[in-house]
């Protein structure tokens, strides 16, 4: 029979702060974190991002002065989102997001000129390149053509191979997106092309801020009828069992933070990575509470990221990548 107190005394373990380190989960690396990063047009943009606090949109040629502080912590990835600017090349298809001299396009080989050793994952989608801001083309009901989509997100995420990505991640929750883009990757001779699918993504509110930074929000309606519904949590987790078989190389739960359970099922089902979309939502909430004085930001940050790695996450997208020092130190 276990004993409980008085001969059981748990606080022992937690006396000291050097007894609490020796006990406690490990610290997650720089290597770890992935930064999310938006992309402009031109030269010498860093446009700060009003509903996100410490992240902005750059020009490729700012990204790499940003880059250099925060390869040096020991950061290794990035995630590039592009948009364009100019709305007059948006059309129903959002064919200019496969434009090989888009603004992902043409960052790739600077990025990997600049820091060989980054690792280059590139977001495929097309909200931002449509006139009406959904993930794909519409049909004659004004719903997305689920397999339409799929022939345009396979071009786009040939495109960025093309380019030099090291991975690509469709983010447009259309069924079959995996086995088409990786049919089209093998077919183009980018079989070592990684692909990381945005596998369970729910049709979440912490988004706002996100569309804020890449003018993503759709014209009309919501995207409710492809993103996962948090009420469907069976639906939901088939989305990943799915994507695994269609031949994904890493599955991913977006949000992170509401969704802390999903994290833990599938990273008991799987042998893949399991990556976590800290989103911008769940950013931005954590700035807006510090700056009421309801909470220290970076130790509210720091309590967060672990959470999500102590749910199952392999590694984590999050905004909060270029402040690992102040977080974790």
């Amino acid at each position: 029979m276990s004993k409980g107190y008085p001969e059981v005394r748990l606080r022992r373990l937690r006396r000291t702060s050097s007894l609490r380190d020796m006990f406690a989960m490990p610290t997650p690396e720089p290597s770890k974190f992935i930064w999310p990063v938006f992309l402009v047009e031109g030269e010498g943009r860093k446009e700060a991002i009003e509903s996100m606090p410490g992240q902005y949109r750059f020009s490729v040629d700012e990204l790499v002065k940003a880059l250099k502080d925060v390869v040096a912590i020991g950061v290794k990835s990035v995630l590039l989102f592009g948009q364009t600017e100019k709305e007059d090349s948006k059309d129903e298809c959002g064919h200019c997001a496969c434009d090989p001299n888009g603004v992902v396009q043409r960052a790739i080989p600077v990025l990997k000129s600049a820091y060989p050793s980054l690792i280059v994952f590139t977001d495929v989608c097309l909200c931002a390149y449509t006139s009406h801001g959904h993930c794909g083309p519409r049909d004659v009901d004004g719903s997305v053509d689920n397999d339409a989509a799929c022939d345009m997100l396979a071009r786009v995420a040939v495109s960025h191979a093309k380019a030099g990505a090291d991975g690509v991640a469709p983010s447009a929750m259309m069924d079959g997106q995996i086995a088409a883009i990786r049919a089209a990757l093998d077919e183009e001779g980018f079989s070592n092309t990684i692909l990381i699918s945005y596998s369970t993504k729910f049709a979440s509110q912490m988004y706002g801020p996100f569309r804020d930074a890449e003018n993503s929000a759709p014209g009309e309606g919501d995207r409710q009828g492809y993103q996962a519904s948090y009420r469907d949590l069976n639906t939901a987790l088939r989305e990943s069992e799915f994507d695994e078989q269609e031949g994904s190389d890493a599955l991913m739960v977006k949000p992170a933070l509401f969704y802390l359970d999903l994290i833990r099922t599938i990273s008991k089902s799987t042998l893949l990575p399991v990556m976590a979309y800290n989103v911008s939502g769940e950013y931005s909430m954590i700035h807006a509470a510090a700056e009421k004085g309801y909470c220290d930001l970076y130790a509210t940050a720091r309590e967060s990221l672990y959470a999500i790695f102590r749910a199952g996450a392999t590694q984590v997208i999050s905004y909060w990548a270029p402040f690992y020092k102040e977080i974790f130190s």
